[in-house]
């Protein structure tokens, strides 16, 4: 199926995607998922929604320049309103990861958000999935800091980093180790880094 070439369409086709999705009936456990993309990458985003929608419950929507909170100078704020704007009841954050996935900076909130205790929301498991355009893009850098390998190839670290998944059965165990980090390896976090401020130039 051809997928939409204008920015606004694409958008629009995710979002519709992510609403089937939510509303499917399935008998398996789905956990609610919050997706983090860089918008240019919304159509392969799109494509993982639709593939995988009987596995979990796509919450799509991020942080933009519309939020009004975005100029503020306080980070716990600002951490705390994208928790109750965007993550909420989300247990997971899946970030999508593209080419220029590791230059946005609302990327890095809302791994940042997703990473945090506070007094109404509890932190979320973390998994980074490679997109067909990634190339060789890095993780955006708080990822990296909370994907942890030893010298066997072992995961050591809160967060988990895959290729993209093969299967709904790999992708289905894969949300479930990071539903379960919260309770088994949160002092792994890594949550130090100052809150980017810009974008950085990619293309």
């Amino acid at each position: 199926m051809a997928y939409p070439t204008t920015f606004a369409e694409a958008r629009q086709r995710l979002l519709k995607a992510a609403q089937a999705s939510a509303t499917k009936t399935t008998t398996a456990v789905r956990h609610k998922c919050f997706i983090s993309y860089r918008a240019t990458d919304v159509n392969y985003v799109t494509q993982f929604v639709e593939r995988f929608d009987e596995v979990f419950i796509p919450k799509v929507i991020g942080v933009s320049d519309a939020d009004p909170f975005v100029d503020s100078a306080d980070t716990d704020y600002i951490m705390d309103k994208i928790r109750e704007k965007y993550l909420a009841d989300s247990t997971v954050t899946i970030i999508l990861v593209g080419k220029c996935t590791w230059s946005r900076k609302y990327v890095d909130w809302e791994v940042s958000s997703s990473l945090r205790n506070d007094k109404t929301n509890r932190r979320s498991g973390l998994l980074a999935m490679e997109l067909p355009n990634r190339g060789n893009a890095p993780l955006p850098a708080r990822v990296s800091d909370n994907v942890t390998r030893d010298a066997n190839g072992v995961d050591r670290g809160y967060a988990r980093w895959h290729v993209y998944p093969s299967s709904s059965t790999t992708l289905r165990n894969l949300i479930e180790d990071a539903y379960g980090a919260p309770s088994t390896r949160a002092h792994l976090i890594d949550n130090t880094r100052a809150r980017r401020l810009i974008n950085s130039s990619c293309s």
